[in-house]
């Protein structure tokens, strides 16, 4: 679960956008978040058991070990899907926010004319 997202921007553009949104769907999300389909899976089961009893906890999980039903819960709370409140976790918004404010921070950078010195910037990362 350490992957870097696997956005595909075209599929979130505005035109395909408009169909998908009709027909939301958890997998679209694990998706982006996990590339191995086992890994996707179990995030949407989890995902899709916290949506039906509105709060989870983690002994009423009982298709994964605690462990690692843990893990993925703990992942969806640390990217503000859910929250984790009272021993359960529920659905939350604290994903869109963020990611809008990181798309215009990515804009912002590609319009700038700043020089940046890597060298400083990273100055602990091996260069060899």
């Amino acid at each position: 679960m350490d992957e870097a997202m696997n956005i595909k921007y075209w599929e979130f553009e505005d035109a395909p956008i408009k169909e998908r949104i009709k027909k939301p769907r958890i997998k679209d999300i694990a998706n982006v978040l996990f590339e191995n389909e086992l890994e996707a899976y179990r995030f949407s089961k989890l995902m899709v058991e916290v949506k039906k009893s509105k709060k989870l906890r983690l002994n009423e999980v009982r298709f994964l070990p605690k462990t690692t039903a843990k893990r993925y819960l703990d992942y969806a709370v640390q990217i503000g899907l859910l929250k984790h409140e009272d021993m359960g976790y529920e659905l939350t918004d604290r994903f869109s926010k963020p990611l809008k404010n990181l798309a215009l921070y990515i804009k912002a950078w590609s319009e700038s004319d700043s020089e940046e010195d890597l060298d400083l910037e990273f100055p602990t990362v091996r260069k060899q």
